[in-house]
């Protein structure tokens, strides 16, 4: 009904630019929203406010002469205007059944628009350094990205899923030493790992699967490889010192293809393991983009040349720097150390124009909240390179906090201490994680209740859905089992019969599923599909508590049923956005 209303104050706007009232060539956005107060009206159109100073005249007094501009249309059972000059619509019920229709002959393409189309959005989320299991954490920007990537989809955006592998750099040496590390103690070197290495017993599954390929090959005495080093932090000395001059001793030892070769290992088994825990989880990407591959095409040199010829770099100390703080950066930035070695901010620069440059009008990044201080950076490095940093929309994500009873679980990948997100999976659920996570804005805490998302009461949101759908799916079998049937053809001659509040307040809950996608695409915003689909679910609930489906008129039985059906097509439609099943029964 939106985009009938919008196109009949679109013909009165042309209609006024005849007469003179408004310029010939007015262009304006038509925005129709739902009214707040149902008293107003069912819809609610700003024209008049917006155009008022074009026409030279107050906004009410514009909002008059639109209205007698608007074509009749059957469908439009009344016309006021509110305030200082807002027309209110208010639609027929006959018009709102077309809801109704709509969901049970579109189906699962319910709700689906074309408000993208032709729009190509690049998506990257989670990108977790393959540095160890996923945890908890990153799951909540597993599920935001996978849901806003499927609401971005559904209002008919072209998206591209890519999960950015930082597999290059010191973490990456870390992780590699300490496999190294793990193999010697396996194959009976005595030893010790820093406090800074990586510790969680999937190491341990990487060495032995390093010692069942390579045998003794990679063999060094524990006094040779722990030999003069600095103190570590334990003895009082600089932690990170210690592990990077454990690093160097590494790669020295086992040299350049030995330690390549174990560099290889640990990345591949932990990034099959990342793939397969988000595909477990609903989640999978078009693209893998590798770090690496920046360096190996030149990309990031090139980013830098351009920066260069430009005039945006300079050196100091011995490095090399991004003028970043004349583009509205707090400081600048180094891009390549003494060492002759790029950073990462480098790397980060490249494969932002890399996304840009493939072709992307806009990309969104889903990134922790602790990277917060790294956005103005970014947007900096883009101006400077003559792009429009409003072509990437960050979003940050707060971490879940899990908590078993009382006790918070801890986080740390050096540590293994960590609650993964297979283990919360193998827990709850993927789908009650998956909306759990989504249920509130990215930005907001989340204290993630482990005893709730198992409930099976209506407090849990994800159960309360599921029940709904499952709810009618069983109003289905009572039929069959009475030997009574449905005839959707005639449910939908006998729409009109359905005068209940509580079928009128369904109805117009079906209605508004399309906006609401819409709505939550244009903002970003996943949990706006969460909070609707728990509305929707109490509307089911309370009219199924009220009334019964299968009663003895076939009219209005039919009608009734095809009502809860097309209820029933949005709870599937939206739930599957999120990540989440629709259950027949439960």
């Amino acid at each position: 009904m939106k985009e009938k209303l919008r196109s009949l104050v679109a013909r009165a706007v042309d209609q006024l630019g005849r007469d003179g009232t408004l310029p010939a060539d007015t262009q304006v956005e038509i925005q129709v929203e739902r009214a707040r107060d149902k008293g107003h009206g069912d819809y609610a159109v700003n024209t008049a406010m917006v155009l008022a100073k074009q026409a030279g005249m107050k906004p009410r007094e514009l909002a008059e002469r639109l209205v007698a501009a608007l074509p009749d249309d059957p469908g439009v059972a009344g016309i006021t205007i509110a305030g200082p000059g807002f027309i209110n619509f208010e639609i027929t019920q006959e018009a709102a059944y077309a809801a109704v229709r709509d969901a049970l002959a579109e189906g699962a393409a319910y709700g689906r628009s074309k408000l993208g189309a032709g729009q190509r959005i690049n998506l990257e989320f989670v990108s977790a350094n393959p540095t160890g299991p996923l945890h908890v954490g990153h799951g909540r920007g597993a599920a935001f990205g996978g849901a806003l990537a499927s609401l971005l989809a559904a209002a008919g955006y072209d998206v591209h899923r890519e999960y950015y592998v930082n597999d290059a750099g010191r973490q990456m040496d870390i992780l590699a030493t300490s496999v190294w590390l793990r193999y010697l103690e396996h194959q009976g070197e005595s030893l010790r790992l820093p406090d800074n290495a990586y510790r969680g017993d999937y190491v341990r599954g990487i060495a032995r699967k390093l010692a069942g390929e390579k045998g003794d090959t990679l063999l060094q005495p524990a006094e040779v490889v722990m030999a003069e080093l600095p103190l570590d932090g334990s003895e009082g000395g600089d932690k990170e010192e210690y592990i990077d001059t454990l690093v160097t001793r590494c790669k020295t030892l086992l040299g350049p293809e030995a330690f390549a070769g174990v560099f290889q290992l640990a990345l591949d088994t932990v990034l099959e393991d990342i793939r397969d825990d988000l595909a477990a989880f609903g989640v999978t990407y078009d693209e893998w983009f590798s770090e690496r591959s920046l360096t190996d095409t030149g990309a990031v040199e090139r980013a830098l040349e351009r920066l260069d010829e430009a005039g945006h770099l300079y050196e100091a100390d011995g490095a090399v720097w991004f003028r970043s703080s004349a583009f509205g950066d707090e400081k600048d930035r180094v891009v390549r150390r003494d060492n002759g070695a790029t950073t990462y901010f480098a790397s980060d620069i490249a494969y932002h124009l890399d996304k840009l440059e493939r072709g992307y009008g806009h990309c969104i990044d889903v990134w922790g909240a602790d990277h917060h201080g790294y956005v103005p950076r970014v947007h900096a490095a883009l101006r400077a390179l003559d792009r429009d940093p409003e072509q990437l929309d960050i979003r940050l994500v707060q971490f879940a906090i899990l908590y078993r009873g009382s006790e918070r679980m801890p986080m740390s990948t050096r540590s293994g201490q960590f609650v993964t997100l297979r283990e919360l999976r193998e827990d709850v659920g993927a789908d009650a994680a998956r909306f759990f996570y989504v249920m509130r804005k990215p930005e907001q805490h989340l204290d993630f209740d482990l005893e709730l998302a198992k409930s099976e009461s209506s407090d849990n949101p994800v159960y309360y859905i599921q029940y709904a759908h499952a709810r009618i799916c069983s109003v289905l079998v009572q039929m069959r089992e009475k030997g009574l049937s449905h005839d959707p053809d005639n449910g939908d001659r006998h729409l009109t019969r359905l005068t209940e509040s509580h079928e009128t307040e369904l109805v117009s809950a079906i209605g508004r599923y399309p906006e609401l996608i819409e709505l939550a695409a244009r903002a970003r915003e996943p949990h706006q599909l969460a909070h609707y689909l728990r509305e929707l679910a109490s509307h089911v609930h309370t009219y199924y508590n009220a009334h019964q489906f299968l009663v003895e008129d076939p009219d209005l039985r039919d009608a009734r049923l095809n009502l809860v059906l097309a209820a029933r097509q949005v709870i599937r439609n939206g739930l599957g956005l999120l990540g989440v099943s629709a259950p027949e029964a439960m």
